[in-house]
């Protein structure tokens, strides 16, 4: 299954994951705030949904992704 992260800004940034893009923002997952783009572009997809930064020991459900609403906390 592919993964990469396509592009970086200053409130987050976008993964694509078997076609479909995903935004990461920042603001829902600080571990990423002071993270290198070495560190933020070195993504696995697990499967089932799940994808890991082993750098960073972080990982991110697309579900929290798709639906941010349901996971009102910080998810990362």
């Amino acid at each position: 299954m592919g993964v990469a992260v396509t592009s970086i800004g200053l409130a987050g940034f976008w993964v694509l994951v078997n076609g479909v893009e995903y935004f990461v923002p920042f603001s829902d997952c600080p571990v990423f705030r002071s993270a290198t783009v070495e560190q933020i572009t070195s993504v696995q997809h697990l499967g089932a949904g799940q994808l890991h930064w082993p750098a960073l020991d972080a990982d991110v459900e697309l579900e929290a992704l798709d639906r941010p609403e349901q996971y009102p906390l910080s998810f990362c």
